[in-house]
């Protein structure tokens, strides 16, 4: 059975996936594409899907600049080489020159291990876009700012319908990675309650999950899992000074969670990190270097 888009509301569907896309129709037949997931193979299902309810795409937004969300540029851009790519300004960026994911994870130039296509996707032309109501395509949308999981990202509202891209998890999604990737935990934390916030909303539909009518109860499941990391970080700090690294193992045991691969353990590493620079802004946590180490205590 070939792909199939699946109702949101009036114009709005989506592709499931690892990662969702979301497609809006517009006039003409066009249509915006939100999100083209990790590679090849989910942008072939994407068009496919679109096409197969007589849409042609009129533009792609990427909520955010992680792989998972833009890999699928690549070959529709093959197919539509002046298709335009509209992005967040600094996530925009980062789509066009991508070896700023894994150099800003690993600290420099990444290995061979970093480069992989979950850390590593294509580049394409992105251009940037503010945040409100937009025209994309020749479509309206508008663009909510929902700063954490990445410095910046776009949840996208179409009437009644919002998509929150990585500012909200499903349940099993949550429940697959008590790290839940963050840039900014604290940003993460207040992007998460501000959509909680939105009136009229009929059905959200997160970045990795299924859509539900319940706002509000997917916004408290994020938010405490998220509270959860950071007191996973603050009770591995009571444990004596760590360098980051010590902090990562002291979680990843009260969580359990291993890293199986070296980008699993630099995606972890930067969510223990993130929630780090949390309680240091809250003064719940201070830094020391000594003996050449830098340390983190309580």
């Amino acid at each position: 059975m070939p792909p199939q888009l699946q109702p949101l509301g009036p114009g709005v569907s989506f592709l499931p996936g690892a990662v969702n896309s979301v497609v809006v129709e517009g006039e003409g037949g066009r249509a915006l594409l939100v999100d083209t997931g990790l590679d090849d193979t989910h942008a072939r299902k994407l068009l496919r899907a679109v096409e197969g309810v007589g849409l042609t795409p009129g533009a792609i937004l990427n909520t955010h600049s992680h792989a998972d969300h833009h890999g699928g540029n690549a070959f529709l851009l093959s197919r539509f080489p002046e298709l335009p790519v509209y992005a967040p300004p600094l996530e925009a960026a980062i789509i066009r020159y991508p070896v700023l994911e894994p150099l800003s994870l690993w600290g420099a130039a990444p290995p061979a291990e970093l480069r992989t296509k979950f850390l590593l996707a294509p580049a394409s032309p992105a251009r940037a876009v503010g945040p409100g109501v937009q025209i994309l395509g020749g479509v309206e949308v508008e663009l909510l700012p929902v700063p954490g999981h990445a410095a910046e990202m776009y949840a996208v509202r179409v009437g009644e319908v919002l998509y929150a891209a990585d500012a909200l998890f499903g349940p099993e999604a949550l429940g697959k990675h008590p790290l839940t990737f963050c840039a900014d935990s604290a940003q993460q934390k207040a992007s998460a309650a501000a959509l909680s916030e939105l009136e009229r909303v009929r059905v959200v539909l997160p970045g990795h999950g299924d859509p539900t009518p319940d706002l509000a109860g997917l916004v408290a499941a994020n938010l405490t899992a998220y509270a959860r990391t950071t007191a996973g970080v603050t009770a591995a700090l009571a444990g004596g000074p760590a360098t980051v690294d010590e902090l990562l193992a002291r979680v990843g045991a009260v969580l359990g969670v291993t890293a199986t691969t070296p980008g699993a353990w630099v995606l972890n590493r930067a969510v223990v990190s993130a929630h780090l620079t949390e309680l240091l802004a809250a003064g719940a946590a201070t830094l020391e270097l000594g003996g050449g180490v830098l340390r983190a205590r309580a």
